[in-house]
């Protein structure tokens, strides 16, 4: 009895849940990063992903010192960087970037403002692009600045949490930076209002 079709079934099926296996998601700690400016873009669009060099760097050749705490933001890795003012705290953090270029605003600026159980209104701009959006969304779990939001020297632009984890490790959002609920409540903790934050 030939066991030829026996074989190439086993095979194909141990090679589709190796490739599974492979694709699927990694744990909060490690895995892909996403999130927005003032809120990300519907997954059911196709987003890019992201499989890059998620590593831990020093401070010093970007910025002068640590006075306040600083935020790295490197939005082709996907990851925000925390290092405290007396350098003994540093943070990784997977993170969402904006959905595109002409949404991703880079340089120097500072956290202005820190709310826990953020709430949410959409900008003119994107009021105009999604008119059916909501006008105003109040703490909670449909809110998509999750629970903690830091609010920085630049009109709409904050690092917030997500309730979507999907969106952690992605090109999503409409140009705010997105970490985790477990990450930015950690992060929030530990940032002050003045800390110097710079996106690369």
């Amino acid at each position: 009895m030939n066991d030829t079709p026996k074989t190439q079934i086993g095979r194909r099926t141990f090679l589709t849940g190796v490739a599974a296996a492979a694709g699927g998601v990694a744990s909060p700690a490690l895995a892909q990063f996403d999130n927005s400016t003032e809120v990300e873009r519907d997954l059911t669009e196709v987003v890019k992903r992201n499989i890059s060099s998620f590593r831990t760097l020093d401070w010093q050749p970007y910025f002068s010192n640590t006075r306040n705490g600083v935020i790295l933001v490197d939005i082709s890795s996907r990851c925000l960087h925390y290092w405290s003012e007396d350098q003994s705290i540093y943070r990784l953090y997977p993170t969402s970037v904006p959905l595109s270029e002409d949404l991703t605003r880079r340089g120097r600026t500072s956290v202005i403002r820190k709310v826990e159980g953020p709430s949410w209104a959409p900008t003119p701009a994107m009021r105009k692009r999604n008119p059916e959006w909501p006008a105003f969304v109040g703490p909670g779990p449909d809110n998509p600045l999750g629970t903690h939001a830091l609010y920085l020297g630049w009109k709409y632009y904050r690092i917030h949490g997500t309730h979507d984890t999907r969106k952690i490790g992605r090109q999503s959002s409409n140009g705010c930076i997105g970490l985790y609920n477990e990450h930015i409540a950690e992060l929030f903790a530990l940032t002050k209002n003045g800390a110097q934050v710079l996106l690369i």
